[in-house]
């Protein structure tokens, strides 16, 4: 079978004449070499075994070649452009926020951040160990912490410092020999110039999640984006389109020529309805009056009545959103979700907010004047207390007024906020009939309550109603008829119902950007203002109403406060319990008021509500006061 060369017989002799037939090793022994042997040839067996392993090396080394160059070609193609060719997303100018008077609220700050390639890092154990202790030092951040997010970060590229400071920039530089794989790259950092006092409205940009990665489109790890208020609900038209710059870089990781380079296209700036001086003058009255009383927070909200727009907003407490423009760690982040006072929520528009007392009486005015319980001219007795049977008790229960009244108009029940006059009309006392608890949520409901305003940013609580059950009775729609009981709206839902009442029974959406300005052509597009509630009432006992919110601060509970304005001013004043008291058992309660100016033809329709004020404080009348005196100052002719 195997009779070709390396496999014939390997057996010799050698003939000399007419001798006989001599062996080689006898040639040798004839030379007197006796002691010097031949090695024995390889045996056919060894020899078929090494040429068939010699064979299976080849087939190996075939199959290898074949499964590199054609089936794995495009793949290995990809990676091989990998490793040279690189591709970087150049960020966008994003765009910038005006106020209504076209300051400019928030900048773009050049910056540099720290960012390192894991297809260029040192791949033995011990150097990338090495880098990550040199990053550790110049970004103070614990090495375990960087090594496990190099590890679990999907993404080829790994932040290790947003926005450096001019010491970590210097510091990166001086050891830039001895940090492979990482690099300094040009970015930018939102500077918010009113600081903390728009914290809650403008938001913050911040490092992008990698939940946010995975769910969002044409972002990259690099990127910054909107958190909270504006920048995050109009994080798209802020953000504009990214760019791109493909090149090539050397076994070393130097960029050696660019290849392409598409230009990025700035964001659309937004001009608000915001007022910043406004914005200013809202928290200044409201912190005069937490020194007063030791309270330490507060909300409010106010609205442009022919538009819905959002002229102010302030949550106290509040926080700076520059902390945001840098890394923040997750030890500074535990001790800031862990402050008591919880400066990140809004709390103007956030939550189920406040239980609300008397600011509603207004709306049930307008709900008994609508269905005819009452009209403008009917006067009800309205005794200190009223007493009703309890089934469930199996007594009588009674519900008292601050002070006797006597006999009551509506006006005078909205100006002198008669409880035992709203008692009746919302649940009928006698022979006097009520709306009843359907009614009342009914209209509860067509201003706007319990659910959200639907305002241009995230964040917005829907209030609360209350349920009518098997165990409703007569005494919780009494509760219900001045804002008290399972009931609670959030400052915006009241400001946004009482535009309604101001304006003559238009309820607009309540929204922050009024103007979009491209960046290319610099044309302004306006947002019209969007009717979400028209015709609440009868014209004639809207005016009513509104009579007896204006009768409130000429001779009612806002008397003394807010009569001696340069214009005249409608309002209503509202307290209700916490269920927490002091030392010494007084009540620690939510102050609320709601007022309009001018009385003739509103401007703008303000809600504070003072957290934690101890009976007998006043917590909210002087904020009104300050922030009214001081706006129609600046725009009164």
């Amino acid at each position: 079978m195997f009779d070709f060369p390396p496999f014939q017989s390997s057996h010799r002799t050698i003939r000399r004449g007419g001798m006989q037939d001599i062996e080689p090793h006898d040639i040798l022994h004839e030379n007197g070499e006796q002691d010097k042997k031949l090695e024995s040839p390889l045996s056919r067996t060894i020899f078929l075994l090494l040429y068939c392993f010699f064979l299976l090396i080849v087939l190996l080394f075939g199959v290898r070649v074949f499964a590199l160059q054609i089936v794995s070609h495009k793949e290995l193609a990809t990676l091989a452009e990998n490793n040279t060719l690189r591709r970087v997303s150049v960020l966008a100018d994003r765009g910038v926020l005006y106020d209504r008077s076209m300051t400019q609220l928030v900048r773009n700050r050049q910056a540099f951040d720290l960012v390192c390639d894991k297809r260029d890092v040192p791949g033995a154990r011990n150097s990338k160990e090495e880098l990550f202790k040199e990053l550790s030092v110049i970004a103070n951040r614990p090495f375990d912490e960087l090594l496990t997010e190099f590890y679990e970060t999907e993404d080829p590229l790994m932040v290790v410092i947003h926005n450096l400071s001019h010491e970590e920039l210097v510091t990166a530089q001086a050891r830039a020999d001895r940090l492979q794989g990482c690099e300094l790259r040009s970015s930018t950092f939102r500077e918010y110039v009113a600081g903390d006092l728009l914290a809650h409205v403008i938001g913050y940009t911040a490092k992008i999640s990698q939940e946010e990665l995975k769910n969002l489109k044409g972002y990259s790890v690099t990127d910054r984006i909107g958190k909270m208020g504006i920048e995050q609900s109009y994080e798209t038209i802020l953000r504009g389109i990214p760019g791109m710059e493909v090149f090539t870089r050397d076994a070393r990781g130097t960029i050696v020529r660019s290849e392409e380079r598409v230009l990025p296209v700035a964001g659309s700036s937004l001009v608000l309805y915001l007022d910043l001086q406004l914005q200013k003058d809202i928290r200044e009255a409201i912190e005069h009056v937490l020194q007063v009383t030791g309270a330490k927070k507060a909300s409010a909200v106010a609205l442009d009545p022919k538009t819905g727009g959002v002229l102010g907003m302030v949550s106290v407490p509040s926080f700076d959103p520059s902390m945001f423009s840098k890394n923040v760690t997750k030890q500074e982040w535990s001790l800031f979700i862990a402050n008591p006072l919880n400066p990140l929520f809004n709390r103007a528009m956030g939550g189920i907010g406040f239980p609300t007392g008397s600011v509603m009486k207004p709306i049930i005015a307008l709900a008994a004047l609508e269905e005819g319980i009452i009209t403008p001219a009917t006067r009800i007795y309205s005794p200190e207390q009223i007493c009703i049977w309890n089934k469930f008790a199996e007594q009588d229960e009674c519900f008292r007024d601050h002070k006797y009244h006597g006999w009551s108009d509506v006006k005078r029940a909205i100006a002198d906020s008669v409880n035992t006059f709203f008692y009746i009309v919302g649940g009928g006392f006698e022979d006097q009939k009520g709306l009843g608890p359907t009614k009342i949520l009914e209209y509860y409901k067509l201003f706007g309550l319990g659910e959200k305003t639907g305002i241009d940013i995230a964040g917005e609580g829907r209030g609360t109603l209350p349920t009518i059950d098997e165990n409703w009775r007569l005494g919780s729609t009494y509760h219900l008829s001045i804002g008290q009981g399972a009931f609670a709206a959030t400052p915006l839902q009241i400001a946004s119902a009482f535009v309604g009442i101001a304006n003559g029974g238009t309820i607009y959406r309540p929204r922050f950007v009024a103007e979009v300005i491209d960046s290319e052509t610099k044309e302004s597009k306006e947002i019209e203002p969007e009717i979400i509630q028209d015709n609440i009432g009868t014209q004639i006992y809207i005016e009513t109403v509104q009579q007896g919110m204006r009768q409130t601060v000429t001779q009612g509970s806002a008397q003394g406060w807010l009569n001696s304005l340069s214009v005249q001013v409608a309002a209503k004043t509202g307290t209700a319990q916490t269920g927490r008291t002091d030392g010494q058992g007084r009540d620690y309660l939510y102050a609320w008021t709601v007022a309009f100016a001018p009385y003739e033809d509103p401007e703008i329709v303000f809600v504070i509500v003072t957290e934690d004020i101890l009976e007998g404080q006043v917590g909210a009348l002087p904020v009104v006061r300050e922030v009214f005196q001081k706006y129609f100052s600046r725009t009164s002719p």
